[in-house]
Order: structure tokens, then C-alpha cells, then sequence
């Protein structure tokens, strides 16, 4: 690795070179592991979730954002002059370039009897492979590192480059090998003599057995690694399931063994939890100790986890019954976090007071958005605030739905109601079925449908609860509220105010009234919070109601505010809600940089609440590492940001417990990362193109007319907008009729 490129890494976090970790004391009872010492963190192929696998950059930053005691993980394989390589597969052209480098080079072995083609080490020297680049192997991945040139390191390059804290060498294959005249056994024992290697793994019980004697006087440890259960272990022809009933043989040439996740806490065909195994506890009655692999950020997991990797990590570790040995993973900042500063905190620990955790419909990364399930299920998970997202109903009826368009959280479309279905532009393009245009007796009979925003990527929520739970009117919803001793205020969203004026509804008057009767203007019942993207909804409410609070919330990506325009904001509004991109910018999927705007915001003694944050891999930049958790540290710690507004209120709230907020000096695992400090290790070719900069909010974008009266000539619920020719609105009359209105208007012209 350059020494620039390594200046830059050094860089992305805060004082990381300054900072130790902390994880094997942290203070609490001792843990349920085979020594009672914390778990290990292995890092697979260093920080491999983010760069290409076992590139000198993975294992650099493995290091700089994981435990002190560390362990880097290196798939060895041998080249045909019997040099021993960090590689993930024994195929090359899965992780380099190898494929372009040397084009007419494939060849097909048969290996543990099946037959593979590809590009394999056993036919390349050390020299060969000096023009080889390591990339990412996983399609899923960032691409935009590839173009690094990590070269491939042996062993013992790795080892005087990196100076890990523990090695770990994995050796597969080893029949293979011996077939093209090399000995991994011969490679392990030698290199032994020149590095400490503190762990090698293996899941062929000959390969363990042939080093065993050889080991049993040294510190290293000798680990069998089980592959699925189904699959043949080549020495012994028995499958891995059935090996694991023999632990009292596993621990004649090993001392600990490596399992999937799934041997310990399998899931079923849906994936859900299903109830843990006695592997680790009867593993450790033999003296074995136990290793789970399989700990990936950014793939499919449980979803008893909610999309939360620090919330699975932590029930293998700190569970009533047992806590594995170690973890392996591809992004060991994850399980760093979660064994100094989330293990071991009780239910019942309290954390500062920021950030204000505000609901996102609900807790609508569990349950359909703004249900009874949804709002009970965010009290439960610790949520400070919880929300409605208003709408009204054709006779009159606030209440709370995620959208104006019932299609997007309701399965109208599949009743008799789909044929409502129009278009108003003024609310929003294409066609949807509205909530004015039903009153609230039908809304309340249709079935609820969780929201699914990362469906592109194949990546749903709750599959089990999709369905359930109830919609809830705004007066159901402050009955839940006020019943929950633990809410600190509510939040009434009002969007649409002045076109349901139009069509002769009066949201502000309606909200205003469900307020007053389910008596949340007596000054001791938690606070209001009104939040618009109109200033004159805030308006009105100042001018009826000084105690509520005020939310103006800003529907676009800004780059900054004007003064003029923060002083009108003030006259209106207590508060603000910006999107994230608005604080941190991004580009494909990378930080570009930083603004100031909550800190002009906050000047201005206007707290800034961001919105809004998901658990799903694919909602994060790069820069956050698959994990939620990492996202939301940096815009508290980093940006200084209020509150979260997020589907999945319970991280936010683990987050605010972890106990390293309260250390003196953060640990690196839990510092925000450098706004922008990705992009600057991506050489200029691989940069992807600049984006213009986002607008600077200007008084003209929060200045608007005050609210109409609603008259008696309204229409309720009756309208539609067209497209004038200067692009404005325009309310033109649409009269939806339904099926059977058709029918006699058809019978009363004949």
C-alpha cells in the first residue's frame, strides 16, 4: 500500500491512530465464553465488506476500526512455486483480474471430484501473479475500488506490511494441492518458523490431524471449520451434520471449531429465528471453543433482527444461555461495536437525552405503517416521539396514513374500491385512490400493507406481519399515545392544506379539534409537535395555538439557507426537518463532503431533526458500512444533529444506551466517519462524475399565502388538478363515480 493512500486511510476517521480499544474490559460481568474473556473479532479478508479481500487496504482498515486485539483472517492458497497467498477463493478470477491479465490461461481440475474451469493458483508462480489486482468479488458490492491496484500479498508479505494484532490462516483444498505436488502442510509448518500465526482453520479433518502434533506444543490453535451440514467432509466421508455429534473426536486434533451462524441459531424456510442449539454449550463442555461465521452486513439475514447486524452479533454473545468465542465477519467495525458498547447493558439503562428518537410511521420497518401494531411496537422499542402523518377522510375524519394515496399502504387496489382510482396532479403524478374520496368507515375496513422501500433489491420487511394490524384514526392514535407513559411528545404531520381547502375539508380545524378532545391542551399531557413543508399551515397554528411546537420540515436536498431566509423560518417555525443528503451529500452512493446547515440552524436556536433512517443495507452510503448504527452515530456525533426520524425506532434507542457515548475517548468503532474521506481514496479515473450542487433555500421557497376558508361551494372530495400552460396547478372538476353510481345514472337516462 502507498504511504499516500495509507495517509488517507489514517485520515478517515477522527484521531483513530490515538484512540485504543477498549473491548475485553468494559466492565461488566464476566462473559459465558469458553475462558469468560470477551469474543474475538475476525476479520474476513480484513474489512472485505468494503474493499476487494485480502487487499492491503482491507486489512489496514480492519485494523483501524475494529478491537485492538483483532484478528485478520487470510484464505490461503499456493501458487505452482509454492508460495502461500491471501486469497478468498481458490478460483482467481472471483476476486482479480486475472481473467483479462491472462486470457487464454483457464483450465478445468476435478476437485474433491467435481469438476471446476476456471484460473487456479497451481498454475501461476509468485512472478506471474505480480500483475494481477485484487477486486471485489461480491457483485453486490462497491465496484469503484477496483481500480486501487491491490496487488496480491503472500503471507508473510501481509504479516510485515499490516503487523496484525492475531493471524488467522484457513487452509482448504489440501488434497488438491498435494495432486500438483505442493503441501499446505509443509507451507503452515514452515511459515510458522517466520510469523506468529495464532489460529489456523481447516475443514478437512486430515489436513488438522496430519499438524496436529507439530502445533501442540505451541501457542497457535488448531480450528475445524464445519461447512453446511449436507455438504462431505472429503477425509473422513462423513457430512458435516453428522461430525458435529462426534465433538469428543473434534477435540483430538483441534481445540475449537468454526460453525455457520446457523448451527447455533438456525432460522426456517422464511427466515425466522427458530430456537437455539446446543452446539456452543456442549462444544464448551468438551474444552472447545466456538467460532460463527457467516456475519454479513450487507445480505439477507434474520428478519427477528429488523435489518440491525449489531442486534444479531449481540444474540450470539450476550444471551442467558451462552456467548460464542468469536465472530467472522466482512465488516468487523459491526461486531467491535457490539461487544465493547452494546453487550451487557440492561433494559432498563438510560442514555443522554440526544437524539430525540421521533417514529417514522410507526415502527414501520416491523409492522405497516401508522397501524396499532406499528405505534405500539415503537413505544415498546423505546421511541421518544411518536408520530401521525395526517390525512382526511371524505366525511371529515383525521387520520393517520403514511400517504394521501391509499394504494401505498393499504391493498385497496384488490377491493371494490379500485374503482376510485384517478389522477391529481396537485397532489401527487400518476394515478392513486385518495383517502378524501372514502369516508372513514370504508378506509377502516381495508386491509394494511407494510411498506417495502428497498423491493428493488429484493429486500423486504416482515414478511410474517405484512399484513397486520389495524389503520388507526388521529383520535385512536392520541389515546395510544397518551396511554404510553414513556412518550416524551407526538408529532401531527399535515401535508395537502391548501388543496383539501379546495375540496371543502379543513385539516388544521380538524386536528386542532381531536387535539382539544383527547385533552392534549392542558399543559401536562407530552408535548406537540406540528410539523408542514407549508409555512402557512405553522402560521395558522402560531396564531391559534403558542404551545406547540412548530416544525418546518424541507422537502428538497439543500446545500444551505440564506440568513433572510433562517429569520423567516423563526417567525414561523421552532424547529426543522432536513433530509440527510441535505447534511451529508452524496454520489453513487458515497459521502462527497459536509454542509453547515445544521450548525447555521442551531445558531439560530432552531434544533434539526434529519429524516429519515432505515436499517436496510442499501439505505446507507458506503461510508456506513452496511450498518444503521454507524449511520446514525455520525450525524449525531458528527453533524450534531437533534433527532432521528426513523422506521425502526429500537436501533435508534440501543444506539442512545451504548455505553462507549460515555467514554472519555471514543473507541474508532464508534467515531463518525469522515464526510467525503471514502471518495478521497478513489483514484481520479474512478471517481464517478460530479453532480451539480444542490440549491440554497431561498425566502421565495418558504414564503406562501395564507390559508383559504373553507366555503360552503366546495366541493368535498371532488376535485382533481390538470397542468396549466405556465406550469401552476389548476383545480379542474372530476366527478369519481363508483361502479354502481354508473348504473343509475345509466338506468335514469333510459
Amino acid at each position: 500500500m502507498s504511504k499516500l493512500r495509507l495517509v488517507i486511510l489514517l485520515f478517515l476517521l477522527h484521531s483513530v491512530a490515538l484512540v485504543s480499544a477498549q473491548g475485553s474490559t468494559n466492565g461488566t460481568s464476566s462473559w459465558q465464553t469458553l475462558n469468560g474473556s470477551a469474543p474475538l473479532v475476525i476479520a474476513r479478508g480484513g474489512f472485505s465488506g468494503l474493499f476487494p479481500d485480502s487487499s492491503s487496504d482491507a486489512f489496514s482498515f480492519a485494523l483501524m476500526t475494529s478491537l485492538s486485539n483483532v484478528v485478520l483472517w487470510c484464505d490461503v492458497q499456493l501458487t505452482k512455486d509454492g508460495a502461500g497467498i491471501c486469497f478468498p477463493h481458490m478460483k482467481l478470477e472471483n476476486a482479480s483480474d486475472i481473467s483479462s491479465v491472462f486470457e487464454n490461461k483457464r483450465k478445468a481440475y476435478l476437485v474433491n471430484g467435481v469438476s471446476m474451469s476456471g484460473w487456479f493458483s497451481v498454475d501461476f508462480t509468485l512472478t506471474d501473479l505480480e500483475n494481477v489486482t485484487l477486486n471485489q468479488g461480491v457483485a453486490s458490492r462497491s465496484i469503484w475500488f477496483d481500480g486501487m491496484h491491490s496487488p496480491i500479498l503472500t503471507v508473510q508479505e501481509m504479516v510485515k506490511q499490516i503487523r496484525p494484532p492475531g493471524l488467522w490462516l484457513n487452509i482448504e483444498h489440501d488434497e488438491f494441492y498435494t495432486q500438483h505436488n505442493l503441501s499446505m502442510r509443509s507451507f503452515v509448518l514452515s511459515v510458522s518458523k517466520s510469523v506468529i500465526v495464532d489460529y489456523i482453520s481447516s475443514p478437512e479433518v486430515a489436513f488438522l490431524r496430519s499438524v496436529s502434533q507439530q502445533f501442540k506444543a505451541t501457542e497457535t490453535k488448531l480450528v475445524f471449520r464445519f461447512l453446511e451440514k449436507e455438504e462431505t467432509e472429503p477425509s473422513t466421508n462423513q457430512n458435516y451434520g453428522s461430525l458435529l455429534d462426534n465433538l469428543t473426536f473434534i477435540k483430538t486434533f483441534a481445540s475449537g471449531i468454526l460453525v455457520p451462524k446457523g448451527y447455533i441459531w438456525p432460522v426456517d424456510k422464511d427466515s425466522y429465528l427458530l430456537p437455539s442449539t446446543l452446539v456452543v454449550q456442549n462444544a464448551h463442555k468438551e474444552g472447545l471453543e466456538v467460532f460463527g461465521s457467516d456475519f454479513i452486513n450487507d445480505i439477507t439475514f434474520s428478519y427477528n433482527y429488523s435489518y440491525d447486524p449489531i442486534a444479531e452479533v449481540l444474540n450470539f454473545i450476550d444471551n442467558d444461555a451462552f456467548s460464542v468465542d468469536g465472530v467472522l465477519s466482512d465488516f468487523p467495525i459491526t461486531p467491535s461495536a457490539a461487544i465493547d458498547c452494546f453487550a451487557h447493558i440492561s433494559k432498563n439503562a438510560s442514555g443522554p437525552e440526544k437524539p430525540l428518537i421521533i417514529s417514522y410511521n410507526g415502527a414501520s420497518g416491523d409492522y405497516p405503517s401508522c397501524t396499532n401494531l406499528a405505534y405500539t411496537k415503537a413505544i415498546s422499542d423505546g421511541v421518544d416521539v411518536l408520530d401521525c402523518n395526517v390525512q382526511m377522510t371524505k366525511d371529515g375524519t383525521p387520520i393517520c396514513l403514511s400517504s394521501v394515496n391509499l394504494m401505498d399502504s393499504t391493498k385497496v387496489a384488490q377491493t371494490s374500491f379500485s374503482s376510485f382510482t384517478t389522477t391529481i396532479t396537485e397532489v401527487q403524478t400518476g394515478s392513486g385512490i385518495f383517502t378524501f374520496n372514502l369516508t372513514w368507515e370504508d378506509i377502516s375496513s381495508l386491509t394494511p400493507a407494510i411498506s417495502n422501500p428497498y423491493s428493488n433489491y429484493r429486500l423486504s420487511r416482515n414478511p410474517k406481519s405484512k399484513n397486520a394490524g389495524k389503520l388507526v384514526s388521529l383520535s385512536d392514535f392520541l389515546s395510544i399515545a397518551k396511554e404510553a407513559n414513556s412518550l416524551s411528545g407526538v408529532l401531527i404531520i399535515i401535508e395537502h392544506a391548501p388543496f383539501l381547502v379546495k375540496v371543502g375539508l379543513s385539516i388544521t380545524d380538524a386536528v386542532l379539534d381531536a387535539l382539544s378532545k383527547a385533552g392534549y391542551d392542558n399543559g401536562t399531557t407530552p408535548r406537540v409537535m406540528i410539523q408542514s413543508t407549508n409555512s402557512s399551515v405553522l402560521k395558522e397554528f402560531k396564531e391559534k395555538k403558542k404551545n406547540y411546537e412548530l416544525v418546518y420540515r424541507v422537502d428538497e436536498n439543500i446545500r444551505d439557507a440564506s440568513d433572510a431566509t433562517i429569520e423567516d423560518i423563526k417567525k414561523f417555525a421552532t424547529s426543522v426537518v432536513i433530509n440527510k443528503e441535505s447534511i451529508y451529500p452524496q454520489n453513487k452512493a458515497f459521502v462527497i463532503g459536509a454542509t453547515d446547515i445544521v450548525t447555521r440552524l442551531r445558531k439560530n436556536n432552531l434544533p434539526v431533526y434529519a429524516e429519515h433512517f432505515d436499517n436496510e443495507c442499501m439505505a446507507q452510503a458506503w461510508d456506513f458500512f452496511a450498518d444503521a448504527t454507524v449511520e446514525i452515530n455520525s450525524f449525531v456525533m458528527g453533524a450534531g444533529i437533534d433527532g432521528v426520524i426513523t422506521s425502526f425506532p429500537q436501533t435508534a434507542a440501543s444506539y442512545r444506551k451504548n455505553r462507549c457515548l460515555k467514554y472519555k475517548n471514543a473507541p474508532s468503532y464508534m467515531r463518525p466517519v469522515e464526510p467525503g474521506g471514502l471518495m478521497q481514496i478513489l483514484t481520479r479515473d474512478d471517481l464517478p462524475p460530479a453532480l451539480a450542487p444542490y440549491p440554497v433555500l431561498t425566502e421565495s421557497d418558504v414564503a406562501e399565502s395564507p390559508l383559504p376558508e373553507v366555503t360552503a361551494s366546495s366541493t368535498n372530495g371532488e376535485t382533481t388538478a390538470t397542468t396549466s400552460p405556465n406550469g401552476q396547478p389548476k383545480i379542474a372538476t372530476c366527478i369519481v363515480l363508483s361502479n354502481l353510481a354508473v348504473l343509475l345514472v345509466t338506468i335514469l337516462l333510459l
